[in-house]
């Protein structure tokens, strides 16, 4: 982490996304229907979908930070992926709702000239999710949490849905009111498309997907620093939650004592552990080779 401030920003951040999501919710749907903008009213439905999530995030973050048992020997951490998957379910779900009224809304001809403050509802929502989107992205990606990630991705969302509102709002204000019902259908597919990605993350994530080359790379760059070490003859990682699990299967020589065995784990533990990032669980092996002299 860059600063000691973001584990502070880990348990604060879905409070902020609570706070945010039901002021959206309040606002644009009184906003919507004092316009009679479908589009906006839409958009106040999609944030509200925002607040469940948001609600499922804190819960999953609140147990995924439970210790180890004797139920859970490797702790709670993929309870985030679970709680990544329900956020995108919630998101496609949404898009699928919005894209199905907007579509008959387009059919029947039902759709009318919104009232031109509703831009100032739309404003108002894209500037707001975009910071938050920030903000909680920046907090995820430095505590290496899907759950806190999925989150950031579902402010994003609405954003962009925001955006689709309010060029759709623009256009029929200025005398083409079906432009409010296809903002609608383009933000349903925006959200459907951001709600599958989260679940196929999430679902890589239970499935456990090896770490990427970048992590792996780190964590060998620090093994081949250590004296003592020959080489390296596995090395494996998977992700639990926003915790690294890895293990190092390191070449020693065989004529190696014991007790300096134990040195160079306790060496390498120490160094794997300050040196990379997120690390959890950190189980190293030994396998004694012989040396060529000389």
């Amino acid at each position: 982490m860059k600063y000691d401030r973001c584990r502070s920003c880990y348990h604060e951040h879905v409070w902020y996304s609570i706070a945010n999501n039901v002021f959206l919710v309040i606002y644009k749907g009184v906003m919507g229907v004092l316009t009679g903008c479908q589009a906006l009213i839409a958009d106040a439905f999609h944030s509200s979908a925002d607040l469940i999530a948001s609600i499922i995030t804190l819960f999953s973050l609140k147990i995924s930070e439970k210790p180890p048992d004797a139920d859970h020997h490797y702790g709670h951490g993929k309870i985030q992926f679970l709680s990544s998957s329900i956020v995108g379910l919630i998101l496609l779900g949404g898009g699928i709702f919005i894209l199905i009224n907007a579509l008959t809304s387009v059919v029947s001809g039902t759709y009318a000239e919104p009232d031109p403050i509703a831009l100032l509802g739309a404003a108002v929502s894209v500037l707001m999710n975009e910071f938050l989107f920030r903000y909680q992205s920046c907090v995820g990606r430095e505590n290496n949490s899907p759950a806190i990630m999925a989150n950031a991705w579902d402010n994003r969302s609405d954003a962009f849905s925001s955006m689709a509102v309010l060029v759709g709002i623009g256009l029929a204000t200025f005398g083409l009111p079906i432009a409010d019902p296809l903002a609608a259908i383009g933000v349903s597919i925006v959200v459907a498309k951001i709600g599958i990605d989260l679940v196929l993350e999430a679902i890589d994530g239970l499935m456990d997907t090896s770490l990427g080359i970048d992590e792996l790379k780190a964590i060998h760059g620090v093994v081949s620093k250590v004296p003592g070490i020959q080489g390296v003859s596995y090395m494996r990682g998977r992700t639990m939650g926003d915790k690294l699990h890895v293990e190092v299967d390191v070449l020693v020589a065989e004529t190696l004592k014991v007790y300096e065995g134990d040195l160079i784990v306790d060496l390498l533990r120490q160094r794997i552990m300050s040196e990379v990032n997120h690390m959890g669980e950190l189980e190293i092996f030994l396998s004694p080779v012989e040396v060529a002299e000389g």
